[in-house]
């Protein structure tokens, strides 16, 4: 079964430590920034979204939780920013550490998300895939989201 909870300081730390390089690496793909430019630019993003670290108001991060009768594995992490004015969330991050992805965990960890949402008040879910993530992508519409645009931009100079 998959739950969530609250990240320790140290599993925020491990996420922080995660998630800058994962997301330059994307900037870099998609933006064509440097490799130093978009590590500042991911440093930046996840500093001004968390100025508190894991206690910063305005952002839920959590951790993906896989109980079984023996022992609880933390699995992943997910991120999201909910917007109570529109009734909706926005995920940030939807994270598995690679031994539990192709198992069903992300399917179940989103169907908890939604039973999580609904419970809040909540009515929408939004996200951003990178176009590079077509495993992320397909994990995404196997659970019902639906694409509502394209994201496109040009490198000047």
């Amino acid at each position: 079964m998959i739950t969530f909870r609250s990240p320790s300081r140290h599993e925020f730390q491990a996420f922080v430590d995660y998630f800058i390089p994962d997301y330059a690496a994307e900037i870099v793909s998609n933006y064509l920034l440097s490799e130093d430019d978009a590590l500042a630019q991911a440093r930046r993003e996840l500093e001004a979204s968390f100025p508190d670290g894991e206690k910063s108001a305005g952002q839920i991060l959590l951790c993906i939780v896989l109980n079984d009768a023996e022992k609880e594995n933390h699995i992943g992490y997910l991120w999201y920013k909910p917007d109570p004015q529109l009734h909706s969330a926005f995920i940030n991050d939807f994270y598995l550490f690679p031994a539990f992805r192709g198992k069903g965990f992300g399917s179940a960890a989103m169907k908890q998300l939604e039973l999580r949402l609904v419970e809040e008040g909540c009515k929408q879910i939004k996200l951003r895939v990178a176009a590079g993530n077509p495993q992320a992508r397909r994990v995404y519409e196997n659970n019902g989201f639906n694409v509502t645009g394209i994201n496109m931009n040009k490198v000047l100079g």
